[in-house]
């Protein structure tokens, strides 16, 4: 009876998922962001399931998520989020795996020069090498084969914040620019593998910046991340100061960079992911965790925000909510009250 019980439970939950999805509120994509050291040990499925969050994105890098798949409990987490009709996509910083540092020694020239024309393995590649685009593009290939997205949408990104290449032919071509020529190369060869796919720009940090000189091939969508805001106030208070922790950039500021880069990518495609629900941000990514500073006035005025612009889908970084987060802090109002707010914007 018991074992019965629990199945009707999940049916239960997996239709009620499956009738969020399939409503036609204005949020498409309801998203959380989190590592493998969070799925594995927390019911994710179940809890984006009550919450009415309908996408999760995998983190941190490719072959750790595909390792973590290839796991029982990597194979259950598959298989309960095709349960609750949840979509599971892979947001990762990639370019380490997709450009391996040990090529170096076979040839300097496909990665990036440093300020001092020294070439160094140190970050991302040199985008005026054919060699370096042609591997890059392959391994992102063979990464999205073994990990599919169920919206085909792909995420590899350039090396965290991190420099790129300033040789003589790259040196005039902004960050964004840099890392939209990757793109480019890598939605193509991601298509072979998966015809329907979209890569994303991931606009953050260095490439905040909208790209000039470099144009998008179709399929590749903009992905918003403002690190660099306030989290006590809305965006829209244009005069609120990121925390002193990070760069003195205004909410204003990052506004201005997401107009920019809406004239060069569609709305429509375009997502944003924040930090509203990232413990591992306020926590300044050290053990323990701190409680999540939720601010559901901040959240919601967001939210109508980036729907002004006519985006409709959102993630949040929710890193850090692993077994041992939850034993400390066990409420899960802020990720209820994040998926019903989304899931009731019209």
């Amino acid at each position: 009876m018991k074992h019965v019980l629990t199945v009707l439970a999940v049916c239960v939950l997996a239709l009620s998922s499956c009738c969020r999805k399939n409503t036609q509120g204005w949020w498409e994509m309801r998203g959380v962001v989190l590592t493998v050291d969070d799925l594995a040990t927390v019911d994710w499925p179940k809890i984006a399931a009550e919450s009415g969050i309908n996408t999760i994105g995998t983190h941190i890098n490719p072959g750790q998520v595909r390792d973590f798949l290839a796991t029982d409990k990597g194979k259950q987490f598959l298989s309960e989020c095709k349960e609750y009709g949840i979509a599971v996509e892979h947001q990762l910083h990639a370019m380490n795996e997709l450009l391996p540092r040990e090529l170096f020694d076979q040839d300097p020239s496909m990665f990036r020069m440093n300020e001092e024309g020294v070439r160094t393995p140190d970050y991302n590649c040199c985008v005026h090498s054919e060699k370096a685009l042609s591997v890059i593009a392959e391994n992102a290939a063979s990464f999205a084969s073994v990990l599919r997205s169920d919206n085909h949408r792909y995420y590899y990104w350039l090396d965290d914040g991190a420099p790129v290449c300033m040789c003589p032919s790259c040196k005039d071509l902004s960050a964004s620019d840099q890392a939209l020529i990757i793109e480019n190369r890598m939605l193509e060869a991601i298509r072979k593998v998966d015809p329907d796919a979209m890569v994303a720009h991931l606009a953050y940090y260095r490439t905040l910046e909208a790209p000039a000189k470099v144009k998008p091939a179709p399929g590749i969508f903009l992905e918003f991340a403002p690190i660099f805001r306030s989290w006590e106030k809305p965006l829209r208070d244009t005069s609120a100061v990121a925390h002193p922790d990070f760069p003195p950039m205004t909410n204003g500021e990052n506004l201005r960079y997401l107009e920019e880069n809406l004239k060069v990518f569609p709305a429509s495609t375009a997502v944003v992911l924040e930090y509203w629900l990232d413990v591992s941000l306020f926590s300044r990514w050290k053990k323990p965790a701190v409680e999540l500073p939720w601010r559901g006035d901040v959240f919601r005025q967001d939210i109508a925000t980036y729907a002004s612009y006519g985006i409709r889908n959102v993630t949040s970084f929710a890193v850090y909510m692993d077994d041992v987060y939850f034993s400390r802090f066990p409420s899960t109002a802020a990720l209820k009250e994040y998926g019903s707010a989304l899931e009731e914007y019209k």
